[in-house]
């Protein structure tokens, strides 16, 4: 593996690593304390996926969610031979980031795991919308002239708050494949966590795709 590839997807780790235990994180001490509430859970992950951005998105693009790199290679923005590596270390880092917080505060709430709270179908397009949405904003402040910049950040990471303020109710807002599976590996739940694979994959294609269409033509 090239030196560059392997700065990237160790940019890639820690990103996602910071996102399970922060948002998840967020998760599992509200269920103690009660003192973050719904509002301060879903900012707390829009905050981290800012921060996160901001800090290490030069080295890797910040995708820190497979679902975003699939879409990504899906519109020929990224290459699919380094997909495989990409998709590792989100995964690694979700796993290792579960694992902390199971170490820091213990078998509680799930280890934030997402699960269903509707329909398996309400579920399923829930999340392919809230990633759908959320795609749609990362592919244009990250391909388009016009859009990149300062704000590129905080428009994602508002975005991720926005999705969790109102779909987490649903589904738990995950739009992230890794993000759900590193909880229910180390938590040990699994009950449809294929709906946090397939539907954002789907819905953050759709988004990426979408975005392709309506933007002018270079």
């Amino acid at each position: 593996m090239k030196s560059s590839l392997l700065r990237q997807a160790g940019a890639e780790l820690v990103g996602t690593y910071a996102l399970v235990t922060a948002g998840c994180g967020a998760i599992m001490v509200n269920a103690q304390t009660g003192e973050l509430g719904h509002v301060g859970v879903s900012l707390t992950f829009g905050l981290i996926i800012l921060v996160m951005i901001a800090a290490v998105g030069h080295i890797s693009g910040a995708h820190f969610n497979p679902a975003v790199t699939i879409a990504f290679a899906i519109t020929r923005h990224f290459p699919w031979r380094n997909v495989f590596i990409y998709v590792t270390a989100q995964i690694v880092g979700a796993v290792l980031g579960a694992m902390t917080l199971r170490f820091l505060i213990g078998d509680v709430a799930g280890l934030g795991v997402t699960l269903p709270s509707a329909s398996i179908g309400q579920s399923f397009g829930m999340e392919s919308l809230l990633s759908a949405v959320l795609m749609f904003v990362i592919i244009s402040v990250a391909t388009d002239t016009k859009a990149v910049g300062a704000p590129a950040a905080l428009a994602i990471g508002f975005t991720v708050a926005l999705d969790a303020l109102w779909g987490g109710p649903i589904t738990g807002a995950s739009m992230n494949p890794a993000r759900s599976f590193g909880p229910a590996l180390i938590a040990g739940i699994w009950s449809n966590q294929w709906v946090y694979w397939i539907a954002p994959v789907v819905g953050a294609g759709i988004g990426a795709i979408l975005y392709q269409l309506l933007r002018e033509p270079t």
